[in-house]
């Protein structure tokens, strides 16, 4: 089946692993609650559409659509993964630079091939940086606006018949077009982490196995570096590496060393700005 799914998507899409499991999501409560409410909508479609009527009554937009916006290294695609996987389901990032094309119509086809085969196969599409695709439609001066326009009043069309799964991300919310947005079964909003979703960070970032000289002072790290998920785990992982490098264990100066170096190699200082 996968080998048949690559040889319809395999030119536009890659498939994700999906090794995270909800254990590893540190995220605010009510926020996780919204994205288990998600995978309730799959498992339970079914039912509410067939037993219980609904589909006489919802006749369009019945797959499950989410926008996850925020920041990034907050989480996004993590979570499209974590999804995946406890659905049981195939996780396909969609390559938006391959999907788009200069030749009239061909964008739409391409767009067309690839719901239909989620829908067929079975798999979750994972729109990555969604707003270069489904951004808001502009005022026609040109023959390229003219077709831009189309190509998202194509996707509107097609979001209203699609009855599978997608998940698109974006760092800019506000950039996504108002009518997509209408169509959208969820809106998810992933919050640059505070101190202690931070500190949480830290302790889930750094495995149990990994040899330590000494307690690390997570609640410090939290406190005085405000960094996003995306940069605590590279500056956990750096530190990592530094400690192996120098035939050492663990140590609080191999994980603030780590941080600076990320600091350092946007031009920013460790201890003024964040990293996100």
């Amino acid at each position: 089946m996968r080998q048949h799914l690559e040889s319809r998507i395999g030119d536009v899409a890659t498939r994700v692993g999906r090794q995270a499991t909800w254990s590893d999501i540190v995220l605010p409560e009510d926020l996780v609650d919204s994205l288990l409410e998600i995978t309730g909508r799959v498992r339970y479609r079914k039912k509410v559409f067939e037993e219980w009527g609904y589909g006489r009554t919802i006749t369009t937009a019945r797959g499950i659509t989410a926008l996850f916006s925020g920041g990034p290294g907050t989480g996004k695609t993590m979570v499209a993964g974590v999804i995946a996987r406890d659905l049981g389901v195939e996780l396909y990032r969609v390559d938006v630079s391959r999907i788009t094309s200069k030749w009239v119509g061909e964008t739409e086809k391409n767009l067309g091939s690839l719901f239909d085969a989620a829908e067929d196969g079975q798999v979750m599409l994972l729109f990555d940086e969604a707003d270069s695709l489904f951004a808001k439609r502009t005022s026609v001066q040109t023959s390229v606006d003219r077709y831009a326009n189309m190509e998202v009043n194509y996707l509107l069309q097609r979001l209203d018949s699609f009855e599978g799964i997608a998940i698109l991300t974006t760092n800019f919310g506000s950039a996504i077009d108002p009518a997509f947005r209408r169509r959208l079964s969820f809106r998810v909003t992933f919050p640059f982490p505070d101190e202690e979703m931070r500190e949480r960070l830290w302790r889930a970032l750094i495995p149990i196995e990994a040899p330590r000289a000494e307690a690390i002072d997570f609640a410090s790290l939290a406190a005085r570096f405000k960094l996003s998920g995306g940069y605590i785990r590279n500056a956990s992982l750096r530190a990592a590496f530094l400690a192996a490098e120098e035939g050492l264990t663990l140590s609080q100066d191999h994980i603030e060393r780590a941080i600076r170096a990320e600091f350092r190699e946007i031009g920013k200082l460790a201890d003024t700005g964040m990293l996100e």
